[in-house]
């Protein structure tokens, strides 16, 4: 049976956070507690190492540790060293730990989270590991993989107004909080809304915390900047395996992300950007691109996927089934590897791809963007920025004609390096890439042509007028080099290798 989520009891939170900064339980802090092994090892969800350290520490940092982190049971005179203002019974009142013995032992997981340089704290459900046990179907999420994924790649403009749509226990509030004059929340878990709430006055925050199903809760309501990592997984609705709140929407195969995808337009105001994780699958004979332009017809929104993975039917079973905590070989686990195989096989579903949504509804009427990227290669961190530059580019190249493009003096950006590669004793590159060194660190390879623009890109000479000269140089058709100069600078603006003369 799960816990009641923490009590959202203003004084004694704040009690709770002055012990846990005057412990200096934060991410650097309890970095420096642990050291990177250890470190390392507890993010691996192994927890010996960190025992071997905390057990060897006094101090009320690994005692914090110790118990709100490693699920261990903490001695009563050493939890209360740890909590002097709030106390243990002030923590027990709260539902943050029960008493056992002449020990404490959590009901919550409790740990630091820095969000974009600012110190944190997120209350979730334990874990399997402090448990051991498997998942409940009510299980309230920490942070992990997929809401670092998001955080990352979501753009942080100034707005006036922020949705984080399924917030679980808050994460992506959290990011949204200095970038938003006011975030709404919203979950269909209760448990969910109790743990945001509890996180929200933790962290000293003032949340707009409502409850339902997916945009039901803003009926009507417009914001600039939506974010969510909804429940995309795609499970079997038969009843052979368990449905996870935090990641299962209810709905037959990939419902959810593709009503998000048609739906969410409405909610946005001119200009306003949604940013989300999806799962969707791909058919027999079928592109995964065709899979998504169906989503997107007749929404009017600019839309940039980068689908980052694709699994078989088999492999996201395995995946998936391990998620709550059951075990390759038993017999729980072979059920619901069946029913996966089976669902997919009835829907003819070849595999699996999860990515990045970002749509943007256009400032005025025109025909949107659609760009739909596989991309498998590691990025840069922090994206966010180069997410919101990418946006900007995509939408003036769709308000722009070819001869507007040709009539600038683009230049290369600073991250962005060339190589040549020759067969041995050759005079001549046999290739000649460009490859970008943050953001999506794209790789390009140059034709003759691109090459011969590439060397030129420094903000003085228009696109046209190099161009025409490469013409000339090369002996070649003028309209076929403008043509493959506009087509090479609409492909790498749009990712930032290439920028306007202003920026």
């Amino acid at each position: 049976m799960s816990t009641t989520p923490p009590r959202a009891d203003r004084a004694l939170v704040a009690a709770l956070r002055a012990d846990l900064v005057a412990a200096d339980f934060t991410v650097s802090g309890v970095g420096e507690l642990l050291g990177p092994m250890a470190g390392a090892a507890l993010l691996r969800d192994h927890l010996l190492p960190a025992q071997r350290v905390t057990a060897a520490d006094d101090s009320p940092r690994s005692s914090l540790v110790r118990l709100f982190s490693l699920g261990d049971p903490v001695d009563l005179a050493e939890a209360e060293r740890a909590l002097p203002t709030l106390g243990v019974d002030g923590a027990a009142h709260l539902g943050l730990v029960a008493f056992e013995g002449d020990a404490v032992v959590a009901l919550v997981d409790v740990r630091p989270y820095a969000a974009d340089g600012i110190d944190h704290w997120i209350a979730s459900d334990l874990g399997e590991l402090a448990t051991g046990r498997p998942l409940l179907p009510d299980h309230v999420l920490g942070f992990g993989g997929a809401s670092a994924t998001l955080a990352s790649w979501t753009p942080r403009p100034q707005v006036r107004r922020a949705l984080d749509l399924g917030t679980g226990c808050g994460v992506q509030a959290l990011h949204l909080m200095p970038h938003a004059e006011e975030v709404v929340v919203t979950d269909l878990s209760e448990r969910a809304l109790g743990f945001a709430r509890f996180n929200a006055l933790l962290n000293d925050a003032d949340w707009d915390v409502r409850a339902g199903s997916l945009l039901a809760p803003v009926a009507g309501e417009l914001f600039d900047l939506i974010v969510s990592n909804p429940p995309f997984v795609i499970t079997p609705r038969g009843g052979e395996v368990p449905l996870f709140e935090y990641r299962d929407g209810g709905a037959s195969g990939d419902a959810i992300v593709a009503g998000l995808v048609r739906t969410i337009g409405a909610h946005l105001v001119p200009g306003g950007i949604a940013q989300f994780l999806g799962n969707w699958e791909v058919r027999v004979g079928q592109d995964w691109q065709d899979r998504l332009r169906e989503w997107l017809e007749g929404t009017g929104l600019d839309a940039w996927i980068v689908q980052r993975e694709m699994q078989d039917p088999a492999e996201y079973a395995e995946t998936w089934a391990r998620d709550g905590g059951h075990h390759p070989g038993t017999a729980d686990f072979d059920r619901m590897y069946a029913a996966w195989l089976d669902d997919f096989a009835s829907r003819e579903v070849a595999a699996i791809g999860f990515g990045v949504i970002t749509l943007h509804r256009p400032m005025h009427e025109r025909a949107p963007f659609v760009d739909l990227v596989d991309l498998r290669q590691p990025v840069a961190g922090g994206l966010g920025e180069s997410i919101r530059a990418g946006i900007a580019a995509r939408v003036w190249l769709a308000e722009h004609t070819d001869e507007e493009v040709l009539d600038l003096a683009w230049r290369a950006a600073d991250d962005v390096h060339e190589s040549r590669h020759r067969r041995p004793g050759a005079d001549d590159p046999s290739r000649i890439l460009w490859h970008q060194g943050s953001g999506l660190r794209r790789q390009v390879e140059l034709t003759t042509v691109t090459a011969a623009y590439a060397s030129v890109c420094d903000g003085e000479l228009t696109a046209g007028v190099a161009a025409s000269a490469i013409a000339g140089l090369l002996g070649a058709d003028d309209a076929a080099v403008r043509a493959e100069v506009v087509a090479f600078i609409r492909d790498v603006a749009r990712d930032g290798l290439l920028l306007l003369p202003a920026t």
